[in-house]
């Protein structure tokens, strides 16, 4: 097992035991006044105008586009193995994600908080669950951006160049979800924190797999 699969591996276990410790934190209510000033900075500094902006984020964010990206990643590469864990990694989220709206005590931000606009009337739009840690759109993004970030860093095919602007193109990506999921009041920021911490670190356990199942003596 190379040095580069072994990092990765020990890498997501890390973070998910960071998403423990941090959830027992959540839990606890340590946080409460940090999620609540940040959410109502957020929506004092950042114009109205970007409501709608941000509200597609919360589309693409969904459990079902994101699948769909998934598959289009891993039907593109012809790894069927390491997509198959990938998909078993994938529904290991929305597990722990469940587990944790119904058992860590962390009710989600009042409705005169909530500026997403609803451009297609779907039933998750009306129906927001009980507690709100963690954020599955800030998971989700994660788990697939850490998978696309390895796979470029250690593709033979690309360019440093576009290496660069791929990554960059991935996180600024990135930052735009975390953040739109804090401004639109969907989540607070310790939900997003959880969230990406745990998509985070399912994604590194698959971006091992991956590594494994990948031959990089020949291009990617």
């Amino acid at each position: 097992m190379s040095k580069k699969v072994v990092f990765l591996f020990l890498s997501g276990v890390f973070f998910f035991l960071s998403f423990i410790f941090f959830s027992y934190i959540v839990d606890k209510d340590h946080l409460d006044q940090l999620d609540f000033n940040t959410t109502v900075r957020l929506q004092d500094n950042i114009s109205r105008k970007f409501d709608d902006v941000f509200s597609v984020f919360s589309l693409i964010g969904n459990f079902e586009v994101m699948l769909i990206v998934l598959i289009v990643l891993f039907v593109v590469l012809r790894k069927f193995i390491a997509g198959a864990i990938a998909f078993f990694l994938f529904g290991m989220f929305h597990i722990i994600e469940l587990y944790g709206k119904n058992f860590v005590d962390h009710f989600p931000p009042p409705e005169f908080l909530l500026r997403t606009k609803r451009f297609l009337e779907f039933p998750q739009f009306h129906v927001r669950a009980e507690f709100s840690y963690p954020s599955g759109h800030s998971g989700r993004t994660m788990f697939i951006s850490a998978i696309i970030i390895i796979i470029v860093l250690f593709s033979k095919r690309i360019s440093k160049p576009v290496k660069a602007a791929i990554i960059a193109g991935v996180l600024g990506f990135d930052a735009i979800m975390l953040v739109s999921r804090i401004y639109l009041g969907e989540h607070w920021t310790t939900d997003v924190i959880g969230g990406a911490l745990l998509g985070l670190s399912l994604g590194l356990l698959t971006s091992a797999v991956v590594l494994i199942k990948i031959n990089f003596k020949k291009p990617l």
